[in-house]
């Protein structure tokens, strides 16, 4: 499997997120999420098909691959925990949500792990695992 870059995992969590409110994911959906170019999209989608983290078919329709959905979902996983995080520090939903994109690509496995078991301490009712 292709090594994956933080734009790459950025690509396959937004196609993840659509995914959860369309059924139906085209290239001009993704750069309008994302606000990027669409020929910015159509080499990312590229890369990402083949690396073997996406399907697009003749009609235009962008899923997800096993691998893919692994990567999507952990990055998707962070981003909630993170961000429902430093909201519970106190920082604002949007600085949260911001910061929570930069942290999500680089924090160790470890120290995630750390921080998902001390927020489960800390607010036992709060869902903080993807639901797959």
């Amino acid at each position: 499997m292709a090594k994956l870059y933080e734009s790459g995992e950025n690509y396959l969590e937004t196609i993840l997120m659509l995914h959860l409110h369309e059924n139906f994911v085209r290239a001009v959906d993704i750069a309008h999420e994302m606000d990027v170019s669409k020929p910015s999209v159509s080499r990312a989608m590229g890369i990402l098909r083949d690396g073997g983290f996406i399907n697009i078919a003749d009609d235009g329709n962008i899923t997800l691959t096993d691998s893919g959905k692994e990567v999507a979902e952990r990055i998707y996983e962070r981003h909630l925990v993170l961000s429902h995080w430093l909201m519970d520090l106190g920082v604002s939903p949007e600085t949260a949500v911001e910061d929570a994109c930069k942290m999500e690509h680089d924090i160790s496995v470890e120290s995630f792990q750390a921080l998902k078991d001390h927020l489960r301490k800390a607010h036992p009712n709060v869902q903080l695992d993807f639901e797959k």
